[in-house]
């Protein structure tokens, strides 16, 4: 083999390749890889003689810049969202008063949540006193009593 000829049809397979790669590995990374392959090869299709190393660097730029764009002007964070503690649901509680189900005692005690029950850490407190969750570590709620 001693010259590869490279044809245009190849750019497309590498992008549904990667867009089947981006189906399985989501966050949009492989898609704008199957972009930049496209565009390759519509350059290959107007320009049948571009060397490989020019279709490489083009794919290398389309790829670079079409990620660049995305993740600096069309990215949703979760910040930007209307409901930015929907994954953090221990988030959601912080600042809401409880009672408690089991005595707080030597640190610990526990909080019922709806139909959940909830591992609180604070100071010392009977059995239905009124905390309020002032923050979370993991799945502990960093209570303060509440007079």
């Amino acid at each position: 083999m001693n010259g590869f000829e490279m044809i245009f049809w190849y750019w497309w397979v590498l992008a549904v390749v990667l867009l089947a790669i981006e189906l399985l590995a989501t966050g949009f990374f492989f898609l704008w890889m199957a972009f930049a392959a496209v565009v390759s090869g519509f350059v290959l299709l107007l320009i049948p003689a571009t060397p490989l190393e020019v279709q490489v660097f083009i794919f290398s730029v389309c790829s670079f810049v079409s990620i660049v764009l995305w993740r600096r002007y069309f990215r949703q964070t979760a910040e930007d969202s209307d409901h930015p503690l929907l994954n953090k649901r221990g988030a959601q509680y912080i600042g809401r008063t409880f009672s408690l189900v089991e005595a707080i005692e030597n640190g610990t005690g526990k909080i019922k949540v709806d139909d959940t029950l909830w591992k609180v850490r604070g100071e010392d407190c009977p059995v239905n006193s009124k905390v309020k969750v002032v923050d979370v570590d993991g799945t502990v709620f960093i209570v303060e009593k509440v007079d």
